[in-house]
């Protein structure tokens, strides 16, 4: 709604937006406005970038018992990475706020004009990932990127996506809670991480 304001379109309600979290910002921009000229995205998205690299990256939220999973799981010995249609900077912040960055081994961040199937495509080619790689994600841009590549996925239900949208990509499996999760991943060691039905440790 900042860069919508900026330059002289209409705001739209939150709820509207936040339907749209998740594909990459010049996607969200063209379909919220579709009127707007092709040359206008770029500094619709600049302005957005400008906001969110002082301000809207410290308004995210950490979903209760996610650090306990992410802890879980790096001490079973799981390689952890990001794969985000952010830009690779926002997320290392928001990852370094909360203080989550050293589970992951990696974090790839996106840009305009880029997919998250191609994001995946580079990890396996760059050998950051191979072919028994788990994507985890809440929209179906996430689990369409990880189809397109041959793997497998976990449809997560507690982000911006919804049980119908996940649904409708056939997730390889699907996960209501953070619990559900960690079963899914962790099977009989989820309780000896502590992980429990609250999603807390």
């Amino acid at each position: 709604n900042h860069a919508l304001g900026v330059h002289g379109f209409a705001t739209a309600p939150e709820a509207l937006l936040a339907a749209e979290i998740g594909p990459p910002l010049d996607e969200i921009f063209m379909k919220l406005i579709p009127a707007a000229a092709a040359d206008a995205i770029p500094a619709l998205v600049a302005s957005y970038r400008e906001r969110y690299a002082s301000v809207g990256y410290a308004e995210n939220e950490v979903y209760p018992g996610v650090p306990e999973l992410l802890a879980a799981l790096a001490s079973a010995g799981y390689r952890l990475g990001v794969c985000t249609s952010k830009l690779a900077s926002y997320s290392g912040s928001i990852l370094e706020l909360f203080g989550i960055r050293d589970h992951f081994a990696f974090v790839d961040g996106g840009d305009i004009g880029v997919k998250k199937s191609q994001q995946l495509a580079g990890l396996l080619e760059r050998n950051e990932i191979d072919a028994d790689a788990v994507m985890i994600g809440d929209r179906f841009v996430d689990i369409e990127a990880a189809r397109t590549n041959g793997l497998r996925s976990i449809g997560v239900l507690w982000g911006f996506g919804s049980a119908g949208e996940i649904g409708t990509v056939a997730p390889t499996h699907v996960a209501a809670t953070v619990p559900d999760l960690a079963a899914l991943l962790l099977g009989d060691d989820r309780d000896a991480a502590g992980i429990d039905e609250d999603g807390a440790q």
